[in-house]
């Protein structure tokens, strides 16, 4: 902390006047770079609709109230494919994920130069690509359904499970691999009893996690054709039918809060 002479002998100041100076310089950067921005992402906005917004809002309110609960029955079966969708997709990726995992810790690779940044490159490039923009990749080259849903959250869920077991290899006892190698076991009875046991609570509350995602994530993919309850919400939308949509959501809200409930459980249980 400088100390300034006054007129009234020394004193002490939080920051120098240079520092004081660049501070200062600093924030005023920082308000232009915003005006800036905000320019830039308004330049095309209509305010009149902006203005007309509230009103547009309220007219969408009144129409989507009350609910129409007579449209629940139509939506067991769509409920019923976004669970599978979520359910099978986070399966997939599980088991796609745990080996890229071993590849990609460096306690585990078996090559440091080619295997571990290839294992790398597939975790990042999962995690980089929205689970929506895959289901409309997948549905233009499989055609709409539910094997597109499944495979674009199982080729989401990859790098998120990857990422997150590959990070939990690394952090595993070193000493308790290196007793079991001394007693002569094979590199498969390492992983088993090495690594295995002190992964595996990381491993059942990663899974456990991403499903509870997938769930979320599972029921918007019908929207590009994937299959689900997004599917009947698109449907839904088309012909402005706002008390089916508000049905929709309620359905899509409680399952959400129920997936929640049993990730919690299941992640006490383990943990």
């Amino acid at each position: 902390m400088p100390v300034i002479e006054t007129a009234e002998g020394p004193a002490w100041r939080l920051r120098t006047p240079r520092g004081r100076l660049l501070l200062w310089l600093g924030w005023f950067a920082l308000v232009a770079l915003t005006v800036w921005c905000w320019q830039v992402m308004t330049k095309d906005t209509i305010w009149a609709f902006v203005a007309d917004a509230p009103s547009q809002a309220a007219d969408i309110g009144a129409r989507a109230f009350p609910p129409r609960w007579s449209y629940v029955e139509k939506l067991w079966l769509p409920l019923w494919d976004t669970l599978n969708i979520a359910t099978l997709g986070t399966m997939l990726g599980v088991i796609i994920a745990t080996p890229v995992a071993f590849l990609a810790a460096r306690n585990t690779t078996p090559s440091a130069m080619v295997a571990r940044p290839v294992a790398l490159f597939i975790i990042v490039a999962s995690r980089s690509i929205n689970s929506l923009i895959w289901a409309l990749l997948l549905v233009s080259i499989l055609g709409p359904g539910l094997l597109a849903g499944i495979i674009a959250i199982a080729l989401r869920s990859i790098g998120f499970v990857g990422k997150l077991l590959y990070e939990a290899i690394e952090e595993t006892d070193a000493t308790q691999i290196e007793a079991i190698e001394a007693t002569g076991a094979s590199p498969p009875q390492v992983l088993i009893y090495g690594y295995w046991p002190q992964i595996a609570p990381a491993f059942w509350g990663i899974s456990v996690f991403r499903w509870d995602i997938n769930i979320r994530e599972s029921a918007v993919l019908g929207l590009v054709g994937a299959g689900g309850l997004g599917l009947q919400l698109q449907a839904s939308l088309n012909v402005l039918a706002w008390p089916q949509v508000t049905m929709i959501l309620i359905v899509i809200l409680a399952t959400v809060v129920f997936s929640e409930w049993v990730s919690a459980r299941v992640r006490h249980a383990i943990i």
